[in-house]
């Protein structure tokens, strides 16, 4: 039994579905997410986003229903929680989503009960974007109102341990390399969200670049290597390529995407990755077309973890 402690690990993401309500939930508070939809106006904001979610509601819930009505999110983090509170000495671990339960404030107020008072924030979104990483920590600011010693983890994508949970995963799912094409697939941005400085293009890049090399180092060289942006919605120009365009170029050749936006799986991972662009990959005639699973919470992601907080 582990001793009780004034410290805590706090995980912060985004959140996710588990019903038709609260996949309501979860469109309407991203919605209204002003590093999200960045209209200034706050009543014009709410207003946008109820005419959003008014039309996307029922065709994403469709999307839930393919992967059994819930998101894998939430279990997923629970299990990583558990296997922390079993592994990790000195803290207590707790979990934050952004748009659904657990919400920030009650986490705090159970924080405050378990006589916490020095915090390690460790957003599971590996390069920093103002869309993910930035919203989730005002949002725990907000309510946290400086209740704690807090000490904030902003990326953690260029550290080793981590790394080589993602290259392991990669070399599991062949002994062919050369007869592979890699795909990091990375959820997409509004361009214009980069060009006012979001940094996530320019990080997604450089862990494209370390994760090539250390594949390389360990032997593994693919007939290629590239990045692609998926999850695009609206008319605004996004970050490109996008999957879809990208997966043109493959036809009667085999792909590996890897999920590199994610540290737990997803609607995005195991919808859009592995149903919807596996259609598209079948219909432009991919060869073998396989979808890497995230690091979730796997003992060797508990390693990393450790490293990463240290």
């Amino acid at each position: 039994m582990k001793m009780k402690t004034n410290k805590a690990l706090v995980l912060l993401n985004m959140g996710g579905a588990r019903s038709k309500d609260e996949l309501k939930t979860f469109l309407t508070n991203m919605f209204n997410d002003r590093n999200i939809l960045t209209i200034k106006c706050g009543f014009f904001r709410g207003l946008v986003a109820s005419m959003i979610v008014k039309s996307r509601l029922n065709s994403a819930w469709k999307n839930y229903e393919e992967i059994g009505s819930e998101t894998p999110l939430h279990k997923l983090t629970e299990k990583l929680v558990d296997k922390l509170n079993a592994n990790l000495e000195g803290y207590k671990t707790y979990q934050v989503m952004r748009y659904t339960a657990p919400f920030a404030s009650d986490v705090i107020k159970q924080m405050e009960e378990d006589g916490i008072d020095d915090i390690t924030i460790l957003p599971l979104y590996p390069q920093f974007s103002t869309t993910t990483t930035k919203s989730s920590l005002e949002d725990f600011e907000l309510y946290s109102d400086d209740k704690f010693t807090t000490k904030i983890i902003k990326t953690f994508y260029k550290n080793e341990k981590f790394n080589n949970c993602i290259v392991n995963e990669i070399m599991s799912q062949t002994d062919t390399p050369k007869e592979y094409n890699l795909i990091f697939s990375a959820h997409g941005l509004p361009q214009k969200i980069v060009d006012a400085g979001d940094p996530y293009e320019k990080q997604m890049n450089e862990h494209v670049e370390i994760l090539s090399n250390m594949l390389k180092e360990k032997g593994y060289e693919f007939n290629s290597v590239s990045l692609a942006y998926q999850s695009k919605v609206g008319p605004l120009k996004w970050l490109e390529p996008s999957l879809d365009d990208a997966l043109v170029d493959f036809k009667d050749k085999n792909v590996i995407i890897y999920p590199l936006a994610f540290i737990v799986d997803n609607s995005e991972t195991d919808f859009e990755l592995d149903l919807e662009y596996r259609e598209i990959a079948e219909e432009i005639g991919v060869g073998d077309y396989k979808v890497c699973k995230c690091v979730n919470d796997s003992d060797e992601f508990i390693e990393a973890i450790k490293d990463i907080i240290k």
